[in-house]
């Protein structure tokens, strides 16, 4: 299986980037990570226009694709693991995950998106949810090789 996370801004010298690259390589399938920026002044809609459109453009023609959005379905770890070993169980080539802007997605970002999933019902900063994917993609690693690094309370 392979993994790609495409997101928006760019983060390479933001203080979380070490720890994102830290848990994508301890990541059992091969991983890439893409980043999509727009530059230059334009309000809120045209931003997100712009933003939306590069995501489109960057997305692979085949796989999977799960948008990150408090609009979608709240998961536990456990039943994120599940459902990363239901789509490795299909052979999907490959399942991509997108993370938007401050302004969050168009419409049409996610009716393309095979699943919408959310992190919670709070708002959290982009360049936190790049953090807290990688990690659940580790620990649902984790979890699905019986490692004790998952610990249900």
């Amino acid at each position: 299986m392979r993994v790609l996370i495409i997101a928006v801004g760019r983060g390479k010298r933001d203080p979380t980037a070490p720890l994102i690259e830290e848990y994508l390589k301890r990541l059992p399938w091969r991983t890439e990570f893409k980043e999509v920026e727009v530059r230059g002044r334009m309000n809120a809609g045209e931003r997100q226009a712009r933003e939306c459109k590069l995501l489109l453009e960057a997305l692979p023609e085949s796989g999977l694709t799960v948008a990150l959005d408090r609009s979608g379905k709240s998961v536990t770890s456990e039943g994120f693991a599940k459902r990363l070993q239901e789509w490795q169980n299909r052979a999907l080539p490959i399942i991509t995950f997108l993370i938007g802007g401050a302004d969050g997605f168009e419409k049409s970002i996610l009716e393309r998106s095979n699943e919408i999933i959310s992190l919670g019902a709070m708002t959290w900063p982009h360049m936190l949810v790049r953090v807290m994917l990688a990690e659940q993609l580790y620990r649902a690693s984790s979890i699905l090789s019986g490692h004790p690094y998952h610990r249900a309370s």
